[in-house]
């Protein structure tokens, strides 16, 4: 991860290197998704059309209009004959789409929206926690075992640790026995994943992370579900607090409410920095 630009939020971007596999549509939909959910590329925006767009990138017109497309079905941008391809308002786009998260954590991201993400975290998660603590089974325990091993042999830096904490909530929701909270397991591991690659982007995370997740592994192999519920609401409450006591997180902000976690981070007043 590099972080590059002039300073300003909308100037700072993290640099990830391309999969091997994102084809020239799918490098085309994330750059203007980017613009997008960093306010770059504000609602009502018209698009550049698709013969300016494709000879500016030396790409075919079939794989811009395919961008276009994925833009479309996330609810980011709309079109209409002769009126263009305009950006959504905030409303439309699909928030949980597990790209437009990873787009959101690839500049400084609207603060309130962060808030917001880990409200519905703190509202999803310690729930699935306790149905899980009455409806695991041995092997999806096992599951949430060995993530925790290998999260405890590694750093919150690496992909290696990131891969294991994805693999210790996707057990958890699986083992809530809902196929609805099973649903989100890609929605909500794209949240954890970005947030703590977001949260390190100047200097690594202090605190070790990995006794908050065994204290919710070990209330679910208890089949505890107030324990487990408490255990989780603390573990995303300590994961709010890392990003908001991070370098440069903004202390004065709009749109944040308070939360059971308000005791312990800043209150929100003030205006919203300039996207």
């Amino acid at each position: 991860m590099q972080i590059v630009g002039s300073g300003a939020a909308s100037d700072r971007v993290v640099k990830k290197s391309a999969s091997p596999s994102l084809r020239i549509p799918g490098v085309i939909a994330r750059d203007l998704g980017v613009k997008i959910v960093s306010g770059m590329l504000r609602p009502g925006s018209v698009l550049e059309g698709e013969v300016e767009a494709s000879d500016q990138r030396k790409v075919s017109r079939s794989a811009y209009r395919e961008a276009v497309r994925i833009l479309v079905a996330k609810g980011l941008v709309h079109s209409k004959p002769k009126a263009g391809t305009k950006v959504n308002d905030r409303s439309a786009w699909h928030l949980l789409d597990p790209d437009v998260l990873s787009w959101i954590f690839q500049t400084e991201p609207d603060y309130a929206l962060v808030y917001s993400l880990f409200e519905l975290r703190r509202m999803v998660e310690p729930e699935a926690a306790a149905l899980a603590a009455d409806r695991r089974s041995a092997s999806q325990l096992k599951t949430m075992a060995e993530a925790l091993k290998m999260m405890s042999q590694g750093r919150t830096v690496d992909k290696e640790w990131r891969d294991a904490d994805e693999k210790f909530h996707a057990a958890l929701l699986e083992a809530s026995g809902n196929d609805f909270l099973t649903s989100l397991t890609s929605s909500v591991n794209a949240a954890i994943s970005w947030s703590t690659i977001f949260k390190q982007r100047h200097e690594p995370l202090k605190r070790d992370p990995v006794p908050d997740h065994r204290k919710v592994y070990l209330a679910i192999e208890k089949s505890d579900p107030a324990a487990a519920r408490k255990a989780m609401a603390l573990l995303v409450d300590l994961a709010l607090i890392d990003i908001t006591t991070a370098p440069k997180w903004p202390r004065i902000i709009t749109g944040a409410k308070p939360t059971a976690a308000a005791n312990t981070r800043p209150r929100a007043r003030g205006r919203r920095p300039a996207a």
